[in-house]
This record gives structure tokens, C-alpha cells and sequence, in this order.
């Protein structure tokens, strides 16, 4: 693996919100296309391979960490101390869903794009549908994948989430040494993982060791991003071409998700992945980095600014 390709940290502004960001290829001029991770994961945890992937398909990615997770900002703690309880709330306590997605732009803009393809997973996928909402100029082309709809909130998201599966997680209690550290991202990552193909235990604790200083365990951090509400239109107003993926053993989010965001959006294609969870395998890889290039060639040339 060749970490030389990721260019030194940069920095944007939100307000008062620093956001740190790196990127891969953009000295090739290829097309921008714009990385959101989930829930407290920095983003170096997006797989080379699969940038690497993207670059060789003409892209110029750029990844971020989102506030509240990697070296961007964090914000002071509020009332709200459990993820999952915050899930539940109609009320978010730090920011909104809104500040969320206007965290993406403002890298754009350090970037000088005026317009980019954006992919989300997990939460990023919320995020990346909530940018194309509220900035549909600015997104050329949206890819979500282990999303739930990014209008859906409360009690509205148990239609969607793996009740069994969060209370396995919630219960995880590692010890707050790094060593636990390591151990918990392994937990998880085998966890998220599709349970029909071998696991990749190898490449797990590599990551794990590599960036072990540079996750989030703080779960006030993770009940604000998760609790940030979103008061703008619903999925149904998203107007740019869109890629709906989602792993077919995905034990978090359930595929009903996809199934559901592709029937709100006009025109969009949703595509289930088999032996895959709520990750991006290296088997996956390269052909969800295909993907999102055949959605880019056949995006109209009207779509996003540029």
C-alpha cells in the first residue's frame, strides 16, 4: 500500500467548524468526486484500494473527516449521552443536518470545486443525499451506499435498522487502553462484514493498528453527529443522477433501505451487492468504483455546475 498518494492534511472552515481533509489524484485533473464517511470513523479509514480504484477511473477524490470525528473540530458535549438514544430523538442538541451537509461544501470550496460527485456510506450516505438536497448545483452526481433515507428520523428509522444487531454494538465495552482500541475495531469490523464470505482478519487488524490513534470512541461525539435532525425537503426533491448501493448482508441497515430511497428518487438506480455488509470488501471494490464512473458517463453534462 503506497500512502505517499494521499496529499498532507488541508483544512476548510464551517463557521467556526475546522475540517480536515486529504486527497488522492488530483494532480491528474480527473473528475472531483467528493468521499463522506459514517457515524465517528476518520477518513483515513475509506480503503486504499478503493480510492486507488476510483483515481484509476478518472477520478480526483477527497476525502474529510466530518465534525465531531478525526482531527476536525469537536463540539462541546450535550444532554443526549447514548448514540442510539439520539438516534430516537426528533431533536438534535449540538447542530443540524444541515450544518452537516454544509461541512461538505465548505471543503468543495477550499478545493476550488464548483461542482463534484459526491459518495456517502453509512451516515455519509445520509449526508451526501442531505448535500444533494440542499446544494444540487453543486453535486454532479450522488452515490449512497448502507443508507437510510436522509428525510427519515425518530422512530421512523426502525423500519430500517437491525434492532438485534444495534444492541449487540451498544453493549461492546472495550477497555480504554489501546490495545481495547484495536480490539473494538476488529469487533466491528467483523461485525459489519458479510457473514456468507471469509473474513479478512489480516487486513482488519492492519487497519486497526495503523490508525488506531486516529478513531473516535467518544460516544458524545457519535450522539451529536447522530442526532444532528435534518428540517429540509424530503429524499423525493433530489434531482441529480443517483446510485443507490447496498450490501445484500448488510447486519445493520436493512436493504429495504435501498429499495426505499431508489423509489423516492427520480431516476435512481439502486444495485445490491452479494457477500457484502455494511463495508466495502476488496472484492467490491473496483466494481463499486465502475459503478460510480458508469453513473458519471451517463450523468447529463447539465448536471452540477462546473
Amino acid at each position: 500500500m503506497d500512502r505517499r498518494t494521499w496529499s498532507p492534511v488541508r483544512w476548510a472552515r464551517n463557521g467556526e467548524v475546522r475540517l480536515a481533509f486529504d486527497t488522492w489524484g488530483e494532480e491528474n485533473g480527473g473528475d472531483p468526486i467528493l468521499l463522506i464517511m459514517g457515524m465517528g470513523i476518520n477518513r483515513q479509514w475509506w480503503p486504499d484500494d478503493l480510492c486507488r480504484a476510483l483515481a484509476e477511473q478518472g477520478f480526483s477524490v477527497a476525502r474529510y473527516d466530518n465534525r465531531d470525528s478525526g482531527e476536525s473540530t469537536y463540539l462541546p458535549p450535550v444532554r443526549t449521552r447514548k448514540p442510539f438514544t439520539a438516534l430516537m430523538r426528533r431533536r438534535g442538541d449540538a447542530y443540524t443536518a444541515e450544518d452537516m451537509a454544509d461541512d461538505a461544501i465548505a471543503v468543495m470550496d477550499e478545493l476550488g470545486w464548483g461542482s463534484a460527485h459526491v459518495f456517502g456510506i453509512s451516515l455519509g450516505g445520509a449526508i451526501a443525499q442531505r448535500v444533494a438536497i440542499g446544494h444540487p448545483d453543486r453535486v454532479r452526481t450522488l452515490t449512497s451506499m448502507a443508507a437510510v433515507p436522509a428525510d427519515v428520523s425518530g422512530p421512523g428509522l426502525l423500519r430500517y435498522i437491525n434492532l438485534f444487531s444495534m444492541a449487540r454494538l451498544v453493549r461492546w465495552n472495550h477497555p480504554a487502553t489501546r490495545e481495547g482500541a484495536i480490539q473494538g475495531s476488529l469487533d466491528i469490523a467483523r461485525f459489519c462484514a458479510s457473514s456468507r464470505r471469509p473474513f479478512d482478519e489480516e487486513e482488519a487488524r492492519e487497519r486497526a493498528e495503523r490508525l488506531v490513534d486516529h478513531g473516535s470512541r467518544d460516544n458524545l461525539a457519535h450522539s451529536r453527529q447522530i442526532g444532528a435532525q435534518w428540517h429540509g425537503p424530503g429524499i423525493d426533491a433530489i434531482t441529480v443522477p443517483t446510485l443507490v448501493i447496498h450490501g445484500q448482508d448488510d447486519p445493520l441497515i436493512r436493504p429495504r433501505a435501498a429499495a426505499d430511497i431508489a423509489s423516492r428518487v427520480p431516476g435512481a438506480r439502486p444495485v445490491v451487492l452479494p457477500g457484502v455488509g455494511h463495508d466495502v470488501p476488496g472484492f467490491a471494490r473496483r466494481p463499486v468504483a465502475e459503478l460510480i464512473r458508469g453513473l458519471a458517463d451517463e450523468a447529463p453534462a447539465s448536471s452540477g455546475s462546473r
